[in-house]
């Protein structure tokens, strides 16, 4: 293949991969979002593969068939309720590919020639130390996010003496070394080092931030393998990977913005490992005694109810109780009752999760609803049903100054008539914060398994 037809072969595929972000930004376009960044990204890999600069390709298509076995088998085996933990995976799979090519870009650099080759060369110089630096952060960050949504490494923020201090410290010394990597026309000794600073860095980053913004990191960290994806089109002088990585890194930073709006948190702060701190908390406040209900109680008040809101969270996920809500949805909508769901922008650990999955139960698209749109008519909301959600619910944020969910906008469920909530026990959220909306009046405890409990209701229904 002719580099004119790679080029242009790659310009098809940024056109795909454009076409990709659009279709995935609604429900109803996803589909076809999928399929268009499939398309990209088989284009992309065949002008690679195949053109004027490759070699080994028989190595390369062996790589690829292992590569994508490995991808096939993860893909279906991997159930939704582990889609973050995939999703914090994969972007430390990509740090890693830049750091790689960072050290292979430096031990073997492109040749210059004319009366800008040292400047061009000093221009490598620093797209491999950027590139080394930024995959390094992402595959540490990326790891220690698995191990938080896993539960191998605890939610809890990592409070280290002087913590802000030793990130501006790591920022410095690495700036100071990168000087020092130029000026010494590469040093590897340089590049080891901050290499190694790099790794301690993303680990104390991700470490630092307190579990309840988990979705907030990931689309963080997916922003941060864009551009290590981007750097290393840079050290590899291939256009389609500047642009695919820009597109990541721009979108996952946009996205992270809107969520800390979301949340009510400065995106700096967030970054900086100030949400989660330990500070007073009301953990221990005695909010009194909880009610209980019966799943059999539950069916009688929806069936008497006009207006039913859902508002899911993790729990959902974990006990794979869409499908039962599915069906509870559509045998209340068959009575006449107006069922939507309301979905708070951080609901479950990953961007959108609640939405795949109740996608993924064939729940209708125009009855799932975001918590800007729905808030406001919880106050004309008979029943309200809260399935495994927690801090997404939490009036703890509004009322108590010193919560460390305090400004974080909350879907208001205790507006509504009734509000019942599926539990397995009164344990806090991932938050670690106990819940007031508990122990108040209008409000009962369904414990036990979430797919249990609403399969019996459907029943009772």
């Amino acid at each position: 293949m002719s580099a004119g037809l790679a080029q242009a072969a790659y310009i098809v595929a940024a056109l795909f991969f454009i076409l990709s972000l659009a279709g995935l930004s609604k429900q109803e376009s996803a589909r076809a979002g999928n399929y268009y960044g499939i398309a990209g990204m088989t284009i992309a890999l065949i002008a690679t593969i195949f053109g004027p600069y490759s070699q080994g390709i028989t190595w390369i298509i062996i790589a690829m068939i292992i590569g994508g076995a490995i991808g096939i088998y993860y893909a279906k085996k991997v159930e939704m309720t582990e889609m973050p933990e995939l999703v914090a995976v994969l972007h430390s799979f990509v740090g890693m590919a830049a750091v790689l090519v960072g050290f292979n870009s430096f031990l073997a650099p492109p040749e210059y020639s004319g009366e800008f080759a040292h400047t061009e060369h000093v221009i490598h110089m620093v797209e491999v130390f950027l590139g080394v630096f930024i995959g390094a952060v992402t595959f540490t960050g990326s790891i220690v996010a698995f191990g938080k949504l896993r539960g191998i490494i605890s939610s809890s923020a990592l409070n280290l003496p002087h913590k802000h201090k030793l990130n501006l410290a790591a920022i410095v010394v690495s700036t100071l070394l990168m000087f020092y990597f130029v000026k010494s026309d590469g040093s590897l000794f340089a590049l080891i080092i901050m290499t190694l600073i790099a790794f301690a860095f993303g680990y104390h980053l991700v470490a630092s931030i307190g579990g309840a913004d988990m979705p907030v990191v990931v689309s963080m960290l997916n922003s941060y393998s864009g551009w290590a994806a981007a750097a290393a089109g840079f050290m590899l002088a291939n256009d389609l990977l500047i642009v695919t990585g820009a597109l990541v890194g721009s979108s996952g930073a946009i996205l992270s913005y809107i969520m800390c709006k979301a949340m009510n948190r400065s995106f700096i702060s967030v970054i900086a490992g100030g949400f989660g701190q330990t500070v007073s908390t009301a953990t221990d406040v005695e909010y009194g005694e909880h009610r209980e209900i019966s799943a059999e109680e539950v069916a009688e008040m929806l069936k008497d109810s006009r207006s039913v809101i859902i508002t899911p969270g993790y729990g959902m996920a974990v006990a794979q109780a869409q499908y039962p809500v599915h069906d509870i949805t559509a045998k209340l909508r068959a009575k006449g009752i107006n069922v939507r769901f309301g979905i708070h922008p951080v609901a479950g650990r990953l961007p959108g999760h609640m939405n795949v999955l109740l996608a993924e139960a064939k729940v209708p698209y125009d009855i799932v609803l975001e918590m800007d749109e729905i808030n406001e008519d919880f106050p004309e909301t008979d029943t309200v049903l809260v399935i495994g959600a927690n801090d997404t619910v939490n009036p703890a944020a509004m009322e108590d100054p010193n919560s460390p969910i305090a400004g974080m906008p909350v879907l208001e469920v205790w507006n509504a008539k009734n509000v019942i909530v599926f539990k397995r026990s009164m344990n806090t959220g991932y938050a670690g914060v106990q819940n007031p909306l508990f122990f108040k009046e209008n409000t009962a405890m369904l414990f036990g398994d979430a797919k249990e409990s609403v399969e019996a209701i459907a029943k009772a229904i």
